[in-house]
């Protein structure tokens, strides 16, 4: 378990040392979301068409209370981007960068690294529980009703799933042989 450890440590480590902490403006003309005056009056007309709809309800009706908290969400919303060092384009909005380059990798690699650890949790379990059902009196039925315990305990196990992948992988039990696969004649 210590190797798991530093190694988990060893990946966070690297991924907070990487992360961009000012944006530059060095790709295609774009510049910060918070010196952008597009973005600024991108903000200002959301904002605005929100104030107009509210003007037609009594204050403190509840569609009034709904759209006052839209208008503050709203506004917390362009300040997160304003903040977050965001590179916007001509038309206001944000842009993500996906050139490869580190300092933009909070932008797209992270979110798409995690993508794939989700996608492929959920593929794992999901594998893990087809073939423990394999082995119950009626599997069949347990492939359509879901067994939930059963599946909530794999999930809660499956969190580690690219260990256990490459266990089974260099074991041999991941991959199935030529003769386990059937192939349609032609």
């Amino acid at each position: 378990m210590s190797f798991l450890k530093k190694y988990l440590t060893l990946i966070a480590t690297i991924a907070i040392l990487n992360l961009p902490l000012i944006a530059s403006a060095e790709v295609s003309g774009l510049v910060k979301c918070s010196d952008s005056a597009s973005f600024a009056k991108r903000r200002d007309i959301a904002i605005s068409k929100l104030q107009t709809r509210i003007k037609k309800y009594d204050e403190g009706s509840q569609p009034a209370l709904a759209l006052q908290q839209q208008i503050e969400r709203t506004k917390e919303r362009f300040d997160r981007y304003s903040k977050s060092g965001l590179l916007c384009g001509k038309d206001g909005l944000p842009h993500l960068v996906a050139d490869g380059d580190w300092k933009h990798a909070n932008e797209f690699m992270i979110p798409g690294l995690m993508f794939l650890y989700t996608t492929g949790w959920i593929g794992w379990v999901g594998r893990k529980y087809v073939r423990t059902v394999k082995e119950s009196a009626n599997p069949s039925e347990k492939e359509i009703i879901i067994d939930v315990p059963l599946a909530l305990k794999i999930m809660s196990s499956g969190y580690l799933w690219p260990i256990s992948a490459w266990q089974e992988f260099t074991s041999g039990d991941l991959v199935a042989t030529k003769d386990e696969v059937t192939v349609s004649p032609r």
